[in-house]
């Protein structure tokens, strides 16, 4: 479920009072979660594949079509864990540097850069009216 104006208002304005009171912390927490969560999963689905890979030649060894099918098996979901996991990992230099992105990313990134800053002078205008 989405969530409304009102909450990704209030969201944006807490992320922006980390940022502020602590931005080394805040620099910390950045991503880094995920990209740590996606590599476990991607390095769990070879490490699968290969399980697989022996229960398939173990059935063929043992001359036992089960065994096969079920290594088959196992081998066909951790790719497709290893793929959708490889595929939402977010690249290591991708919130660092901009120097090395295409220029559709360039310019989605200055265009929430000046959405940022549009939100944070209204921030900083609604403080000023409230005599902050």
């Amino acid at each position: 479920m989405p969530l409304s104006e009102h909450e990704q208002r209030m969201l944006e304005q807490m992320e922006r009072a980390l940022y502020a009171e602590d931005p080394k912390f805040a620099t910390a927490l950045e991503g880094s979660g995920l990209r740590t969560y996606t590599r476990r999963r991607v390095y769990q689905a070879v490490a699968g594949f290969l399980v697989g890979i022996a229960l398939l030649m173990a059935g063929m060894v043992a001359q036992q079509i089960w065994i096969s099918v079920v290594g088959f098996l196992v081998m066909l979901g951790c790719a497709v864990l290893a793929v959708t996991g490889w595929r939402k990992a977010p690249k290591p230099g991708e919130q660092q540097t901009l120097g090395d992105a295409p220029a559709t990313a360039r310019r989605q990134s200055r265009q929430r850069k000046s959405m940022m800053d549009r939100i944070e002078q209204r921030w900083q205008r609604r403080r000023d009216e409230q005599g902050h």
